[in-house]
């Protein structure tokens, strides 16, 4: 069975993306900071037979990433998702992220949620990927991020690091292309997650059914490309 490791998977977008895939047959190891408070998560865990592994990962502790890289050295993992993210502030809360009223010890860390701990956790895993059958490394970026796309202000942190990660996620295609490791950054739309909050218009099981479209149709031979869940190709 294909298998994937999931960081953020307690709540949210990454907790769907474990029912989902796990659903499909999917063996995945599923991360989050604290196991001990993620009820949801340990019941499909529970219910899985095995086939879904609950793991202690805080992604801002690098000594966290690579004690787990060490315990799972030798696992394949088909496919590396990068989910764990922070905005920063409450969405509707946009001046904590516009110009004249940025907070910067908060946009740092951000930046080192954002954009260094995904790039930490692929550093950790290449081996595990490299090893693998599909050799993806998926990260969860945003329309936001993307500089052709701008068309307002504000979130600056936010929107900074994201376009920061989109840059890595493009780099990162260059550098694994002899080992044949792949990269793919999606925009899961404006979903309802805590995150985006009860506003948005698409929701968890919504946004992650699109996601599986898009990595299902996502070529042996494609990398380093930015997607929209709904399939729609996004410039950087």
């Amino acid at each position: 069975m294909p298998s994937m490791l999931v960081t953020g998977a307690s709540r949210g977008l990454g907790f769907e993306m474990v029912r989902q895939f796990g659903d499909d047959g999917w063996r995945i190891h599923a991360c989050c900071r604290n196991p001990a408070g993620a009820d949801a998560l340990n019941a499909l865990a529970t219910a899985s037979d095995g086939a879904i592994t609950v793991h202690t990962l805080d992604v801002g502790e690098p000594a966290q990433i690579d004690a787990l890289a060490a315990a799972l050295r030798g696992t394949p993992i088909d496919m590396l998702v990068n989910n764990a993210g922070l905005l920063g502030h409450a969405i509707d809360e946009q001046a904590a992220g516009a110009f004249g009223t940025l907070d910067y010890e908060n946009w740092m860390q951000v930046h080192a949620i954002n954009t260094m701990a995904p790039l930490r956790v692929a550093e950790a895993f290449v081996d595990h990927v490299a090893a693998s059958e599909m050799k993806l490394m998926f990260f969860m970026s945003t329309h936001m991020g993307s500089i052709t796309d701008l068309a307002e202000g504000n979130f600056y942190p936010y929107r900074s690091s994201k376009a920061a990660l989109n840059l890595l996620v493009k780099a990162i295609s260059i550098d694994l292309t002899p080992r044949g490791v792949r990269t793919l950054a999606v925009h899961p739309g404006w979903v309802s997650t805590d995150m985006g909050s009860a506003a948005a218009p698409v929701t968890p099981p919504e946004s992650i059914a699109g996601i599986r479209r898009v990595v299902a149709a996502y070529g042996d031979d494609q990398t380093g490309r930015f997607f929209q869940y709904d399939g729609k190709e996004l410039p950087w």
